[in-house]
């Protein structure tokens, strides 16, 4: 049986040579990349006044869907009532949303022609 031979070690320049025991010094750079991110859009939920659904239905939509107290949730009906349209909170996108979604399902659920909308800040 023939014999094998060995391969020679391979030899380590100066730049392969990072752990400092090479006979020449090397340097590297690390440059650290600062990631690019920006707030997300928000939106505003609103209310709009109709003539059917009763101003306790919207408090307590206020009170339940956007933790509003009695007092706060008063104040937003009653400016909806005389305004038309009233805001319920500022939210990112997909909370805003979800509470255009829970709104308008509790409205109908209780048979409430009550309409939620929401618009980009």
């Amino acid at each position: 049986m023939p014999a094998v031979a060995a391969a020679p070690a391979p030899k380590m320049s100066n730049d392969d040579n990072r752990n400092g025991t090479g006979s020449g010094p090397s340097t590297s750079v690390i440059t650290k990349v600062k990631p690019k991110t920006k707030r997300p859009n928000l939106y505003r939920v609103l209310i709009l006044n109709d003539d059917y659904t009763p101003m306790e239905f919207v408090v307590h939509v206020l009170e339940r869907f956007f933790n509003k107290d009695a007092e706060a949730a008063t104040k937003i009906m009653l400016h909806v009532h005389h305004h038309g349209i009233g805001e319920c909170g500022v939210f990112t996108y997909e909370i805003a949303e979800t509470k255009v979604t829970q709104v308008m399902d509790f409205a109908r659920k209780h048979q409430h022609p009550l309409q939620c909308v929401m618009e980009k800040k």
